[in-house]
């Protein structure tokens, strides 16, 4: 992932570096004179957990190991942008996160074959996110930028209440509330009617989300934080 991050960084620079060099016409030239813009947001996602294991597992000595199983998923959001200065902006970004997660359980059966069991949990996330984004002067139509922010999250989609003897799958209960600080960076390209924009981010969720429950799925677990990482188109008027 840091390599991921460094080679979008050099990309950027390369771009801005190019773009300084040929003399483009200037498009949305009065757009940083308004202190307000408003767009949407269109993004794809990735989400797994941070597994912090107990040490004690011989009340299930059966499971040897439970590994991530990463799942791709979108957002939909609205854009709320108050810039004081060209360069600086507070970015209020209410929205949808459809985030799909998976652990994938290993367990030695008595005769000692190994059993796979995936266990996904799927979950809609109504957000409010709060994001203060630093720019770079424009260079033509072209604007680097680096943001850092936090994020409220409630859950639409819970199944913290379900009762397991009536469910006929595998589930793990999670909290329906979780808070996130986000960090990332991205690109501005100003078009001629709007302004489009690319970015990455990642989100490190701040709490536990395990509810423990006795099944054998949560019983080896000493808590669950949620990772993501999301790639997101912009655009801005």
């Amino acid at each position: 992932m840091k390599k991921i991050i460094l080679l979008s960084m050099i990309v950027f620079l390369a771009m801005g570096s190019l773009l300084s060099q040929k003399v483009l016409p200037k498009n949305l030239s009065d757009f940083d004179d308004s202190p307000f813009h408003f767009g949407f947001l269109v993004s794809g996602n990735r989400s797994f957990f941070d597994i912090k294991q107990k040490f004690e597992t011989s009340f299930n000595d059966s499971l040897y190991g439970i590994v991530n199983d990463p799942q791709p998923g979108f957002n939909l959001a609205l854009l709320a942008s108050y810039n004081p200065i060209p360069v600086l902006s507070f970015r209020f970004i209410p929205g949808l996160a459809f985030q799909d997660r998976a652990l994938q359980y290993r367990f030695l059966k008595s005769n000692k074959k190994e059993e796979t069991i995936m266990v996904r949990t799927e979950s809609v996330w109504l957000e409010f996110p709060v994001l203060l984004k630093m720019r770079t002067n424009r260079v033509g139509n072209f604007a680097s930028y680096a943001l850092a922010g936090a994020k409220y999250g409630i859950d639409m989609q819970t199944q913290k209440d379900v009762n397991n003897a009536l469910v006929g799958e595998a589930i793990i209960k999670l909290q329906n509330k979780d808070f996130c600080f986000e960090f990332g960076g991205g690109a501005d390209f100003f078009m001629p009617f709007f302004k489009f924009s690319t970015e990455f981010k990642i989100g490190y969720g701040q709490n536990n989300l395990l509810i423990p429950d006795g099944t054998r799925y949560t019983n080896a677990i000493e808590s669950l934080r949620t990772r993501t990482y999301v790639f997101t188109i912009s655009f801005e008027g």
